[in-house]
């Protein structure tokens, strides 16, 4: 655990708050993001992402940033597998383009949220129970399995328990209106589609954290550490989202990418383990090494993709919408039961 000052936790939290509240004043307004938009406004949340992450270096010292950075970074790489989701989710219920932001918006701040409670909660349990970690390399190499053997399973947005449980609670009407959650239909509030597509984000999201969360819980135990990095890679989702979509289905070798830095971290959660557990003398694999295999990974994932494009990369799929959303490529993190 790092002495992290108080001081550096409200200057996340204040960095978080204005980067939200400036990102809605942006957006206030219904609009397509297009790719110059969505790509500047990527930059800024990487660019962010990175200066905090050169504070952190200077306050805490480089072995923090380091785990910061790599943090970060598998996190976002992860993350990309969201967006398949997204996509799929966008297409189900027909989501226009103009309202997406702000469905996704809001599906953000749920995910700040959840992950905060699912990190905190994993640190303390990590904490006290070290054997835990053989578990959470399990979950890791059963994800491993699943993207290799490419396992799909079906999956239908509208019947997922997130939406069931908010029909239950709430009328459902079957059309828009607007960028608006809620609508009075004679006399009684009612929702719109709008709210059940923020429903179906935010069950998406929850399901990736279990193999999200054991995966950076691999890179460092402290509870800031985790959720600042977490957080910064969530901030700018929605940006990558407009940013790759469409482009999506090209990278068809990530997939098999994020099998082999799930397993490699899965290896590495297993040493930390046998490191606390049996002995001393048990080596563990340092946070510049993670960094530089994921980094490699990626990398080499992208390459490949582009050099050896797919049958069929870049065309119109049956699971694509007149929105250009992308169905699911096979093999994926994509389902979210």
């Amino acid at each position: 655990m790092f002495d992290v000052p108080f001081w550096l936790w409200i200057a996340f939290a204040a960095t978080v708050v204005v980067s939200l509240a400036v990102d809605l004043l942006a957006h206030r307004d219904t609009h397509v993001i297009g790719f110059k938009e969505a790509a500047a406004w990527s930059g800024l949340w990487v660019g962010l992402a990175l200066v905090f992450g050169g504070v952190v270096f200077l306050v805490l010292g480089g072995t923090a940033g380091t785990e910061y950075t790599t943090a970060w970074l598998l996190e976002k790489s992860l993350s990309v597998d969201n967006l398949f989701v997204f996509a799929l989710i966008f297409a189900y219920f027909k989501v226009p383009r103009a309202y997406q932001h702000r469905v996704l918006f809001f599906g953000v701040i749920g995910a700040l949220v959840f992950r905060g409670i699912f990190l905190a909660a994993g640190v303390a349990v990590v904490s006290r129970f070290t054997a835990v970690l053989f578990v959470f390399a399990a979950i890791l190499f059963y994800s491993v399995y699943k993207i290799l053997k490419g396992e799909e399973e079906s999956f239908d947005p509208g019947r997922s328990f997130a939406v069931r449980l908010l029909r239950k609670v709430i009328p459902v009407r079957d059309t828009y209106a607007g960028p608006k959650f809620f609508v009075k239909e004679a006399g009684k509030r009612v929702a719109t589609p709008l709210l059940a597509v923020v429903a179906a984000i935010e069950a998406a999201d929850l399901i990736f954290a279990v193999d999200s969360v054991p995966a950076v819980l691999a890179v460092s135990d402290d509870a800031f550490i985790v959720y600042t990095s977490n957080a910064f890679a969530i901030l700018g989702l929605r940006a990558l989202y407009f940013l790759l979509s469409g482009l999506l289905d090209r990278f068809h070798y990530l997939s098999k990418g994020l099998a082999i830095i799930l397993g490699f971290i899965g290896v590495k959660l297993i040493l930390q383990a046998l490191h606390k557990m049996v002995s001393p003398s048990v080596p563990e694999i340092p946070s510049p090494v993670s960094l530089a295999v994921i980094v490699v990974v990626l990398a080499v994932s992208v390459i490949l993709s582009l050099r050896r494009p797919a049958d069929g990369a870049g065309e119109d799929t049956d699971g694509s919408d007149e929105e250009g959303a992308l169905a699911p490529p096979p093999g994926g993190r994509q389902d979210p039961r």
